[in-house]
Parts: C-alpha cells; sequence; structure tokens
C-alpha cells in the first residue's frame, strides 16, 4: 500500500494507495472536525485548494450527528460529498482533554459529553465501530494521550495500556470489515505511539505496536505542551524503529517550521488546527514569512496576502478588502483567508515533495526556515 518513490538524508517521498484514492506523501491533512473545515470552505473548495486528505474526528461526530445517522445517509464520504481519502482520528485526544469528565479502566474510558453532560463509554471495540460506521479511509486506534509532563510511572502503564487496547482495535476492525452491512471493508487502521518524554518508553512502545504490521503508524502525544526540542528529540528517538515501508504520521503537528524539521526526521503525514484556526482571526502563512491583516498598514493596501500565491483569494481580493471584511465582522473575511491557509499548506507539501525529489530538501528546509521566522 506504501511505496517508497525516493529518499533524501531522512526525508521521504512516497505514495500511499487508498481505496479513495493515492496520498502523494509528505502530506498535511485538512482538518475538518465535524465534517466540515471551519470558515465556510465547501470540498468543492478543498479541491481548488490542492487537499489530498481531509480529518474528521470520531468523538465529535459520535455525538452530533450521531455515526449511525452518518452510516445510514451512505458513510462520510457521501454525507459531506468528499471523494478523496479521509482519516479519521480515534476520539483519544479528546478523552485526554476532558480530563475533568473522564475516568479510565481497561475497559475503555467513562466520561461526560461537553455538550450536554450525558454519561459517555468509549473503548477500543467502540472507537473502531463509530469509524466502521462513518467509513473513513483511514482509523486511529484508540490510545491514552498523557499530558506532559507525567510520572514515568504512570506514563508506563498507560502505554502498556494503550497496546493491549491496539491488539483490541486491531481484531475488532478485522471483525467490522468483514460484516456484510459495513460500507468500507478495506478500512485500515493506523496504530499510535506513546511513551511520552520517556525515550525508553517510546522505542519500547514502537518496537511492540511495529509487531502488528499495521498499514502505518502515528506519534502521538506531542504537541502538547512540551518544548519543539523535546518534540524534536523523541522523534529521532523513534523514528528508527518505525517500519521504513508504512506511512509514518506525527499528529497535530503543527508550523510550517515544525513540518520541515519532522520531513528532515523521516514524518509523512500532519494534521493540525492552526491553519484554519489562526486564518479565521487573519493571521496569515506567506512564503515569505506571516502576517496579521488586522494591522493599520493594510488599511489602503490594494495587493494581494502573497503576490507569489496562486491561491484563490490571492489571485482576487485585496489585503485591504480583506482587512475590511474583519473590521466589519462579515464572515467573508474568514472564509479568504482560510482557503489561503489551507492552499499555502498543501502547497508546502508539494514543493516539499518536490525538493526531496530533486535531493534538494536540506537546502530548501534552510531557506524557508529562514522565511517562515519572519513577522511581515
Amino acid at each position: 500500500m506504501f511505496k517508497l518513490l525516493k529518499v533524501n538524508g531522512k526525508a521521504r517521498r512516497g505514495e500511499f494507495h487508498t481505496p479513495h484514492g493515492v496520498i502523494q506523501t509528505p502530506v498535511f491533512m485538512n482538518v475538518g472536525t465535524l465534517a466540515a473545515i471551519k470558515g465556510a470552505v465547501s470540498t468543492m473548495d478543498l479541491k481548488e485548494v490542492g487537499c489530498q486528505v481531509e480529518l474528521s474526528n470520531t468523538y465529535h461526530l459520535h455525538l452530533r450527528p450521531g455515526d449511525k445517522v452518518i452510516k445510514e445517509l451512505g458513510g462520510l464520504h457521501k454525507f459531506m460529498n468528499w471523494d478523496r481519502p479521509i482519516l479519521t482520528d480515534s476520539g483519544g485526544f479528546q478523552v485526554f482533554s476532558l480530563a475533568a469528565l473522564r475516568k479510565i479502566k481497561e475497559e475503555g474510558v467513562y466520561f461526560s459529553s461537553h455538550i450536554d453532560g450525558r454519561k459517555i463509554f468509549m473503548g477500543p471495540e467502540e472507537s473502531m465501530q463509530i469509524q466502521s460506521n462513518l467509513a473513513s479511509t483511514i482509523a486511529m486506534a484508540f490510545d491514552e494521550c498523557v499530558e506532559n509532563p507525567s510520572t514515568y510511572e504512570y506514563t508506563k502503564v498507560s502505554c502498556e495500556r494503550t497496546v493491549r487496547w491496539l491488539i483490541r482495535c486491531k481484531n475488532e476492525m478485522e471483525r467490522l470489515n468483514s460484516l456484510p452491512d459495513t460500507i468500507n471493508k478495506q478500512q485500515m487502521l493506523f496504530g499510535i505511539n506513546q511513551g511520552g518524554i520517556y525515550e525508553d518508553l517510546r522505542t519500547e512502545n514502537m518496537k511492540q505496536i511495529a509487531e502488528l504490521d499495521l498499514p502505518g503508524y502515528a506519534i502521538g502525544g506531542l504537541a502538547v505542551g512540551e518544548s519543539h526540542e523535546e518534540m524534536y528529540r523523541i522523534i529521532d528517538v523513534v523514528e528508527p524503529y518505525m517500519p521504513v515501508n508504512k506511512p509514518r504520521y506525527l499528529m497535530g503537528v503543527g508550523t510550517p517550521s515544525n513540518i520541515l524539521e519532522a520531513v528532515s526526521r523521516g514524518i509523512d503525514f500532519f494534521d493540525c488546527v492552526i491553519v484554519s484556526r489562526n486564518a479565521r482571526h487573519a493571521n496569515l502563512f506567506t512564503e515569505h514569512g506571516t502576517m496579521n491583516l488586522l494591522n493599520a498598514k493594510y488599511e489602503l493596501d490594494d495587493k494581494p496576502i502573497d503576490p507569489d500565491c496562486g491561491c484563490p483569494t490571492c489571485r482576487h481580493y485585496s489585503r485591504a478588502y480583506i482587512r475590511h471584511l474583519f473590521k466589519a465582522k462579515e464572515m467573508l473575511g474568514m472564509r479568504l483567508c482560510v482557503l489561503h491557509n489551507l492552499y499555502f499548506y498543501n502547497k508546502l507539501m508539494e514543493n516539499i515533495r518536490n525538493a526531496i525529489e530533486n535531493e534538494q530538501f536540506q537546502e530548501y528546509k534552510k531557506k524557508k526556515l529562514a522565511d517562515f521566522s519572519n513577522r511581515l
């Protein structure tokens, strides 16, 4: 399913073949938590800005509109009118973020809905059943994402439980994929490496889950409070134990600089909410650095956000106009900025792939790290 086309240093250029199309890697997955990108962006827009993979969330869709509703309507692809790959996050991170409302046991997690307080139970089997109902291309294993810092003792117990949960996820997915009424009988499971900031726990966990021979593997539990340097250190520790012939996903990361650093360490898949979140506050990424369109200096600026950008926003609208939309609280301002940031990220990944193919990734990385550090 995964074909490695080129390696430049540790940076990898590959293709991941899925039931819903081929994913060119390295890839950034555009985050549509509730089956929609925040900022009034349609799936037609996603194709225009070069999105390869859309990411939705198991926990949130289970609450609204309900995974059984989505199954009844033909699965997530049909529901949101998207014919390319979809990855569904397992809900583990949302359970982590609901610390005050949860109780973790061997069978799974008991917690309260953040919407109406009703009691919910989710374990490995339930997460797989929900994701099977959604019929996503890639389902993520149900794991516990421990907070940083956590004690060594707690992290070790959590890691061991996460491995047991992963085995249960794998067995349940195999059962679900064999059922006659399952929409996507080729749904793939990615395992998640955990272990906090402890190198021995990370490596042992990776060795254990690699033995399960899953279609892909993720590094989880990072970008949750630790420094960038610590995150890079953990990637360096884990990467040698990740299967070479499987895609590698760094969950919840990150900034353009984070992505360049992680690609140089052998990572293939990324996702992060900052792309659309920043855009909805007029904070934009460009090839020359970051900018805040609310600054007064853009009031009379008739140039596009980035004169070198080919996105629909930069082709048609000025900085001054978009700034006016934000000041007037017009939704169009957010939409135009989200389109720009999504296009920027998808184009960044295309440029990274080209640099790896041309054996120029280190030069490209050095130049862009300098560019991206600028505040315009």
